[in-house]
């Protein structure tokens, strides 16, 4: 039997254009209220979530606006960390992002995975 964990990883790589990163901020959220330690890790098109302004374009009915979701996240202590050369491609910078996300690469999510964080995707 699997021990218990208290992390949950969350790989997103869909954007603006899908109701799946709706869903998956909401998700992320409700693992903050069920106590877990809640990591989000942007990739491909997920990046234009946290690009200034990006995460207002996005709400699917009935769940509470993107933008909402996404501050609700960070003001709970969730961490939001966006992928380098995706950030990159797109030609942001740091400052392009909204505050407190964090431009890591993978290792960061392999780190939490290791120490036995559940994952999901979308």
């Amino acid at each position: 039997m699997q021990a218990e964990t208290r992390k949950l990883v969350v790989l997103v790589t869909k954007g603006i254009d899908s109701e799946l990163s709706s869903v998956a901020f909401t998700i992320a959220n409700g693992g903050l209220t069920a106590g877990l330690e809640v990591f989000i890790f942007l990739t491909s098109a997920a990046i234009d979530l946290v690009r200034r302004g990006g995460q207002r374009m996005t709400q699917v009915s009935p769940l509470q606006p993107l933008a909402a979701l996404i501050e609700d996240f960070q003001k709970r202590g969730g961490v939001i960390w966006a992928c380098p050369p995706c950030v990159e491609s797109r030609g942001y910078k740091q400052e392009d992002l909204i505050d407190g996300v964090i431009i890591a690469g993978a290792s960061a999510m392999h780190a939490e995975i290791k120490k036995g964080a559940a994952t999901l995707s979308f």
